[in-house]
């Protein structure tokens, strides 16, 4: 007997919820940034002995405040982004509280390919992104994505560990027939 070369991926059943995750360690110094921006604020409020004058104090106490939240919260926003697919939609989570979310469902979605790299340079930096030549993206890291065409025109591009398996699992998901839905009533 002869032995045949297998193709791996043919013999490989896709599953019928694929998940994947996206994590940018890096995020976790500028939130420690943000933080530190936040301790300066209080410090600047508790220790101050005052001299300056009540409005220059507190403009240096929120300004500093204001900016650690913000540099904080948005940090921490995209630290990570977990990737569901079913077999209704696909659903982006960033973050440890899921927000910003998207859900695209599986019916607006005209393709999937992979994108073996993308950086946070060619979409303007971390996080949710928009460019008008573009589309709209999630980026936590550099790397290996998943770009969606939509039936808009539109693309959405998100960073997440093994994309080449969620392309997989869209594009099975895709040539599936949709389930039947219930019968129409032809009334009389």
């Amino acid at each position: 007997m002869r032995d045949h070369a297998r193709n791996t991926h043919a013999d490989e059943r896709t599953p019928a919820v694929w998940t994947g995750r996206a994590t940018n360690r890096f995020q976790w110094l500028a939130a420690l940034a943000g933080a530190a921006f936040m301790a300066l604020g209080i410090t600047l409020a508790v220790e101050s002995a005052w001299t300056s004058g009540v409005p220059a104090l507190l403009m240096a106490v929120i300004g500093c405040v204001a900016a650690g939240l913000l540099v904080l919260f948005g940090t921490l926003a995209f630290v990570h982004v977990a990737v569901k697919v079913d077999d209704l939609a696909m659903e982006v989570r960033c973050g440890h509280i899921g927000v910003p979310r998207r859900r695209i469902l599986l019916s607006h979605i005209v393709g999937a390919d992979f994108a073996p790299s993308v950086t946070p340079r060619h979409w303007g930096g971390w996080g949710y992104r928009w460019r008008p030549e573009k589309g709209t993206a999630v980026v936590v890291r550099r790397g290996e994505g998943l770009v969606l065409r939509l039936g808009d025109g539109r693309t959405f591009t998100v960073t997440v560990d093994d994309a080449e398996s969620a392309v997989r699992v869209i594009r099975d998901h895709l040539r599936r027939p949709a389930p039947p839905g219930p019968p129409t009533p032809t009334g009389a």
